[in-house]
């Protein structure tokens, strides 16, 4: 593992230079310090040192004590920050990009919602092409993803025009429960067999929860509802009937564009519990695979078979489910081409409605990082031809682009991509991460996201991630919503 020590003379755009380090070097360990302060102990590989001056960058690499590469920015003197940063991270993309021969696919962008960018610039009035030359000239971005930029860009304009969002808001509930706690991940799930027990209690500080939300919002338009976790299809079917119902009796569900619940594990859908989603307007739902290959199923511990992963949305196809998303994850551990290739097969197989493809991200917190040495000798491979070829069966699906983003640490530094048919997009997804409206979350670990200032000011209102914490400390989160609203939303319109 590769050890970097990370000097500046004034600790600006700190994050913005660690990020780019990372992603020429993934997994390596940097440390950070600053002019004027104790160096930190220990040995090091490679150092960078990052000097700022009003007009110019100096950025120099150093190995075994040698300076390897120094390269200088000038340019004219400027206090708009956003343009100083674009010239250093330019310099750094150009500086690394020379010493180690690799050219990210998404250039120097480091944020995860690439695709602000062109949607602005679409929204100024600026053309494919002119977009396409910024994303490549200004950030480096490769023609691929400049290309997946621009057409997700585009799909999200025209799903989001004609409706004024900021008027309204959408709505998340989480449910905290799952069957097992897959290898990869990151959420706050509690399984059900140990936490079960606490269901009850958290239905009844949820109620109470989404009962104060339909409260303070009423008289603004709600658009989405979106139901996630954990997984929403652990409830039992009189608890999902309860859960349901006390929706359509606390917020006015008639007039919503969408209504999604994640199924998500199929191991969790039974005929009852997709009868009980028909009975209210639930207009989408997803089933996620993530893999059709039963191996890697039994490794990241998911505790279904492909089988039932088809007899789950073959019985959802039955009841009438016209709008069924299916995720999948590239990057999973033992998987190359060959077996993302099968699942791909039978995607087009299926053929759901919508596909969200991820990119593996090994965040902290994992089972998968935290036990990494248990997985050494397990490959994890990602690469464009893998992503590319996920793309493509998207299209023969019929499928475009319609919302993507980035995480931290993401297999080959790709991306997140939903793809859907026309008709079929999941507008929530759109909605939170171009952060065109207000997002009110109920649930463990729930964000709020309070959209303000005709879109140009985000703050957020966090609930705790323990469950046991959430029911007893419930009454809390409800004063941090109420001071959001009051403070960033104003007066209720009702």
């Amino acid at each position: 593992m590769l050890n970097i020590r990370l000097w500046f003379n004034i600790r600006d755009y700190e994050y913005d230079v660690y990020s780019l380090i990372r992603a020429f070097y993934p997994g390596c360990q940097i440390a950070v310090w600053a002019e004027g302060e104790e160096a930190p102990e220990g040995a090091w590989d490679q150092r960078h040192r990052v000097y700022y001056e009003p007009s110019a960058i100096r950025y120099t690499l150093e190995e075994a004590g040698e300076t390897v590469l120094e390269q200088r920015t000038e340019f004219p003197e400027t206090e708009n920050r956003t343009e100083y940063k674009n010239h250093l991270k330019r310099l750094v993309y150009r500086c690394l990009s020379e010493y180690t021969g690799q050219k990210l696919p998404w250039g120097d962008l480091t944020g995860i919602r690439p695709v602000k960018i062109p949607l602005r610039l679409l929204e100024e009035g600026r053309t494919n092409g002119e977009i396409a030359a910024y994303l490549r000239d200004t950030y480096y971005v490769s023609r691929e993803k400049t290309a997946l930029a621009v057409a997700t860009a585009n799909r999200e304009r025209a799903l989001l025009s004609g409706t004024d969002w900021l008027s309204g808001y959408s709505l998340y509930v989480g449910v905290p429960f799952c069957p097992t706690i897959c290898l990869y991940c990151s959420f706050g799930s509690h399984p059900l067999k140990q936490w079960g027990y606490l269901m009850g209690a958290y239905l009844e500080a949820l109620k109470k929860e989404l009962s104060f939300i339909g409260e303070r919002m009423r008289g603004r338009p709600l658009h989405t509802i979106y139901i996630g976790g954990g997984t929403p299809t652990t409830l039992s079917p009189e608890q999902l009937r309860e859960l349901l119902g006390f929706l359509a009796d606390t917020f006015p569900l008639d007039p919503l564009r969408e209504f999604t619940v994640e199924a998500g594990r199929p191991d969790t859908i039974t005929r009852e519990k997709l009868q009980v989603l028909r009975e209210f307007p639930v207009s989408r739902i997803s089933i996620n695979p993530q893999t059709m290959n039963q191996k890697t199923l039994d490794l990241i511990g998911r505790k279904h078979t492909v089988e039932e992963t088809e007899a789950a949305y073959v019985l959802a196809r039955e009841l009438g489910f016209d709008n069924i998303n299916m995720d999948l994850i590239v990057g999973l551990p033992g998987e190359g081409k060959q077996e993302v290739a099968h699942t791909l097969k039978e995607m087009k197989r299926l053929r759901p409605d919508s596909l969200t493809i991820h990119s593996l991200a090994l965040k902290r917190a994992t089972r998968l990082n935290l036990f990494k040495d248990q997985y050494a000798e397990i490959s994890f491979e990602n690469s464009q031809e893998i992503m590319e070829m996920t793309q493509r069966c998207a299209a023969e699906l019929g499928m475009g682009p319609y919302y993507l983003y980035r995480q931290k640490n993401m297999a080959g530094n790709f991306e997140n991509v939903g793809y859907s048919t026309e008709g079929k997009a999941g507008l929530y997804n759109v909605l939170i991460m171009e952060e065109k409206q207000s997002i009110m979350a109920a649930g463990p670990g729930a964000s709020t996201k309070f959209v303000f200032e005709n879109g140009t000011r985000i703050e957020r209102a966090e609930n705790v991630k323990d469950l046991k914490q959430y029911i007893e400390r419930i009454d809390e989160m409800l004063e941090r919503k109420q001071a959001g609203i009051e403070k960033y939303l104003g007066s209720n319109p009702a």
